[in-house]
């Protein structure tokens, strides 16, 4: 007679969900929105010639090139033929067009900001009278009130919202939207704290010029769209399902950098020069940035992280995957969001973070910490030691 209880063997118990730390800030949902045209990589040098009218076929070239090492795929853009019809000025070298770019920028980033943040909301699953706090970041637009109040309005916000305006950090936007949203969050208990990015490249189109090579990197590289989160300390258990502590926040500048990205607004829109060095800059300093987050929480293994970086550009990540020796898939979750939407300024962590929760929730013991690091004019860094929930 055989002992089937003998032979059975048991499971080990669920590993226990963690819980969020009592008084820290943490993201409770997040949305994304995009601009209506859908740029596929492999047409845009034809679409971007056609429209600039450039007849320079070393330029043609040299842009063939870019689109193919930038890893980019796909990319949303807010410009379309319909705006160069109505706006030819934009394609011509010279033209002072700052009023014409604005009348464009203004009303997009906001229309893009108010989608992603219906997005979020709806994610949240909350009334929007429960918004006390809305963080607003866009280095795309130029108006007083800024967009912080018109998107307030839009969505219906109380008008005794607290309203924070982070206006022309580029790149690292996003991170520093999220540092301060945080401080908001953990300083006025109960508080829950909207923030909401929104970029377009609008202000920066221009026909190309050998002079300005940096114009056909951008033109092969940055996209537009938004994003927004959620955030607040003490989720409330049964209502809110909170993703990412955000345990610890550090910024940083790089002295006597400030001219390695350089970004000036003229008649004309913005232009952008960026140094061949910022890769190694950023290779240079990244590490004692990285050890200093770490060092809050006894952490040493940078394998054992779980990464969120934003994807400047592919020679970045590769410089930080080296320097750093991380694992080939720890950047996956920024080299996907880098060939899905291109690089899109200060939203792109945010994608960055949404596909990260997809592939935490995919493991059955995931890493329990990570980074959040983004890098632009400064040279700035920021930086948030991450906790996953």
């Amino acid at each position: 007679m055989s002992n089937n209880h003998a032979a059975t063997k048991l499971s080990p118990p669920p590993a226990s969900p963690r819980v969020a730390t009592p008084g820290k800030a943490t993201i409770l949902a997040i949305g994304k929105a995009f601009p209506s045209q859908l740029v596929p990589q492999d047409f845009l040098v034809e679409g971007y010639i056609r429209d600039t009218k450039c007849h320079d076929l070393a330029i043609k070239e040299k842009l063939e090139r870019l689109c193919k090492t930038t890893t980019v795929k796909t990319r949303y853009t807010v410009m379309s033929k319909e705006i160069l019809d109505q706006y030819p000025e934009l394609a011509t070298e010279g033209s002072p067009t700052i009023k014409q770019r604005l009348e464009i920028a203004n009303p997009a980033v906001l229309k893009m900001a108010k989608e992603a943040s219906l997005a979020c909301l709806k994610e949240w699953n909350r009334p929007p009278s429960h918004i006390t706090h809305i963080v607003y970041v866009s280095s795309s637009e130029i108006r007083l009130p800024g967009g912080d109040l018109y998107l307030a309005a839009e969505l219906g916000l109380r008008n005794d919202v607290g309203r924070v305006m982070l206006y022309f950090l580029g790149c690292y936007g996003g991170v520093t939207g999220l540092r301060v949203a945080k401080d908001i969050a953990e300083n006025n208990p109960g508080s829950r704290v909207l923030l909401t990015t929104s970029e377009t490249t609008i202000l920066g189109f221009r026909p190309p010029n050998k002079a300005r090579p940096y114009d056909l990197v951008g033109a092969a590289l940055f996209g537009d769209g938004a994003a927004a989160v959620v955030i607040g300390a003490d989720p409330v258990i049964g209502k809110e399902s909170p993703f990412l502590e955000l345990n610890f926040a550090v910024q940083q500048f790089l002295p006597e950098t400030n001219n390695v990205i350089d970004g000036r607004l003229s008649e004309e829109g913005i232009y952008f020069k960026l140094g061949r060095d910022l890769p190694q800059k950023i290779e240079e300093n990244i590490e004692d940035f990285c050890k200093k987050l770490m060092a809050k929480a006894g952490l040493k293994e940078y394998n054992e992280l779980f990464w969120a970086v934003h994807p400047g550009g592919p020679a970045i990540l590769n410089r930080l995957e080296s320097n750093l020796g991380l694992d080939s898939q720890k950047l996956d979750c920024s080299r996907k969001a880098l060939m899905d939407f291109g690089n899109v300024s200060s939203n792109t962590i945010f994608y960055v973070m949404e596909y990260m929760r997809e592939e935490l929730r995919k493991k059955e013991n995931g890493e329990e910490w990570g980074l959040a690091l983004a890098f632009g004019p400064g040279i700035t860094f920021e930086g948030i030691l991450l906790r996953s929930l």
